[in-house]
């Protein structure tokens, strides 16, 4: 019960605090968020961050393809089987849509 007591003390404090300092000194902050996240370096390492998890998710993706999960889950690319699996169908859909384009090759 003190615990429950100190915590909801601590969350009037700080908005007590935090009402003072105002929608002025929010706007401040959330200036400064912006200009640091539009600043050039800030863009670059963005760049490279988002380079470098397209190739992990390119070379998981392809690993997982040449797996026996893999080969689960591609059931006619493996062996001359009739029909559709349409849990595998469900699958490859779903992990496509990690990499922005569904199964008609469209992009988000």
């Amino acid at each position: 019960m003190r615990g429950k007591l100190m915590f909801i003390g601590g969350l009037a404090a700080g908005f007590v605090l935090g009402s003072r300092a105002g929608r002025e000194k929010y706007e401040e902050i959330r200036a400064s968020a912006k200009k640091l996240w539009e600043h050039p370096t800030v863009q670059e390492a963005a760049g490279v961050a988002q380079a470098q998890a397209n190739k992990l998710y390119s070379e998981g993706k392809d690993k997982l393809n040449s797996s026996k999960l893999g080969e689960m889950m591609h059931p006619a690319e493996s062996s001359a089987s009739a029909g559709s699996n349409t849990r595998s169908a469900k699958v490859t859909a779903a992990s496509d849509s990690l990499s922005g384009s569904n199964s008609a090759g469209k992009t988000y």
